[in-house]
């Protein structure tokens, strides 16, 4: 018997507003006993700049989370909690290793109601921390967007979370449109399965053009040197000062070491769900072949198929418990892929499955030359005697930016390998690779052989030429003069 297609109301995800909370996140806890935690997170950026953050948050009280009430509130603590926890490691000028009990103990109580690990995630930051301008106007459009917190009080970093609040709103039409074409292709009724996936295409084409403002208003060498830094997590950042991670202190016994990967992109579970919904199968990053058996083996609806273990895999760690649920939930029945390939005659249903596969590369495309923009031409510029490019700051402005909050974190050694994204791994490689799968099960042969020769071509180009060389190395040719992108790793985030 197959199992039943997922009910968006069991995973608290609405089909207007897809993985965004049903209603606009609160802006304050509204209970009083909670005003020591809001006086910090609404200061923060003062407190950043005097240096205060962490004696603010060592004479904070020890408050219990049993005041909180709704699911609103819940989240909300989240957002405070996290946004205090990164403002105190790495508000000096070096990170602070340990975590007093008064921030441990209630971030430990919120996580564990929400799923969450105790990290800035990509729901902290970005899903439960906007707010609309005007209530009664769509959350899609930009025009009506702001953040309600954030560490350096720029437009900049809003824009940077906002951009993928958009994203979040305009995608969730997708939801119940890909559930809708599980449920046709049941019943095998194609004629609404190629109606629902032309539709998807058409969102995922939407996406990818909320995607391209990011340059808008966000500046990359403020995001860089300036925001990205407090997004940074535990996991692999011995180079930054914390060898071992975070020393969490509970203040009931020996304190415990733990590390986490900071903010990321892969955290969304709008862009995993793009993913299953189309059956395409990321592998680990270096893997070229499937290990043993095929797409068709492995993903037959309803069936388990064997473990995979992965950045993407484990970015859904850091998700709300409820949509990480969900995304299991429809990896058990996804059978688009393979409802496809078995019609290969149906010309329209493949063209159709074949479209959204296009345009999800040509949005991580679009992805790829954002990262190369925003961490990889920053990083070299960030780096001692290099000349710097940015239109916008001399070369003596640049160089005089204080070490301890990006160099020293991200590292401007000789060895460019060490440079890693917010979320704490090196993945340039690792974003090639997740776009070449995804034009991996395409139907068509003309489709699938266009999907697999290197980027599309793309707005983009105006803002440094990204091309790729017989071999499949990314070239950029421009802002730093001319790199391969096997020089350089790194990611703003990770899809």
């Amino acid at each position: 018997m197959l199992p039943p297609i997922p009910a968006l109301a069991d995973y608290g995800i609405s089909p207007d507003h897809g993985f965004l909370p049903p209603e606009p996140p609160i802006d304050v806890l509204p209970d009083p006993y909670y005003a020591r935690w809001e006086w910090i997170v609404s200061n923060i950026q003062a407190l950043l700049i005097s240096r205060r953050i962490r004696e603010a948050v060592d004479h904070m009280p020890m408050l219990s989370v049993s005041y909180l009430q709704d699911d609103s509130e819940w989240r909300r603590a989240y957002v405070v909690l996290v946004f205090m926890l990164h403002g105190y490691v790495w508000g000096g000028s070096r990170p602070a290793e340990k975590i007093p009990p008064q921030l441990t103990v209630p971030l430990f109580d919120v996580c564990d109601h929400l799923g969450l690990p105790p990290v800035a995630t990509y729901a902290g930051v970005c899903l439960w921390n906007y707010k609309p301008i005007f209530p009664d106007e769509p959350v899609d459009d930009l025009r009506n967007l702001d953040s309600i917190n954030t560490f350096t009080g720029s437009y900049d970093e809003k824009w940077f979370y906002l951009v993928s609040v958009a994203i979040e709103a305009r995608g969730a039409p997708s939801i119940p449109l890909v559930l809708q074409a599980i449920a046709a292709a049941r019943a095998g009724n194609s004629l609404v399965v190629t109606e629902c996936l032309q539709g998807l295409a058409e969102v995922i084409d939407e996406v990818g053009s909320l995607l391209e403002r990011m340059y808008e208003h966000c500046d990359p060498y403020v995001f860089y040197h300036r925001i990205r830094p407090y997004l940074a997590g535990s996991k692999n950042m011995a180079d930054a000062g914390l060898p071992h991670g975070l020393l969490y202190d509970t203040g009931r016994g020996e304190a415990e070491y733990r590390q986490y990967g900071g903010g990321s992109n892969a955290q969304s579970s709008l862009i995993q769900f793009f993913d299953i919904a189309l059956g395409i199968e990321h592998r680990p990053t270096g893997e070229t072949t499937r290990p043993g058996g095929t797409a068709s083996d492995e993903q037959k609806e309803g069936v388990v198929g064997a473990p995979r273990h992965g950045f993407i895999q484990e970015m859904r760690s850091y998700m709300p418990a409820a949509h990480r649920r969900f995304l299991e939930h429809v990896s058990a029945v996804a059978n688009l892929r393979e409802y496809v390939e078995a019609r290969r005659s149906d010309k329209a249903l493949c063209i159709a499955y074949d479209a959204c596969l296009s345009m999800l590369r040509v949005m991580r495309d679009k992805h790829i030359q954002i990262v190369s923009r925003y961490i990889i031409i920053q990083s070299r510029d960030a780096r001692p005697g290099r000349r710097a490019t940015s239109p916008k700051r001399p070369p003596q402005q640049q160089m005089a930016q204080p070490t301890n909050l990006a160099t020293a974190r991200y590292g401007d050694k000789a060895d460019p390998k060490k440079l890693r994204g917010t979320g704490g791994t090196a993945l340039i490689p690792f974003l090639k690779q997740a776009r070449d799968e995804t034009g991996e099960p395409a139907i068509d042969a003309w489709a699938r052989r266009l999907l697999s020769n290197g980027p599309s071509e793309s707005s983009f180009a105006a803002l440094s030429k990204v091309g790729e060389n017989h071999d499949g190395n990314l070239q950029v040719v421009g802002l730093s003069g001319t790199w391969a992108a096997d020089d350089s790793e790194g990611g703003i985030c990770h899809w």
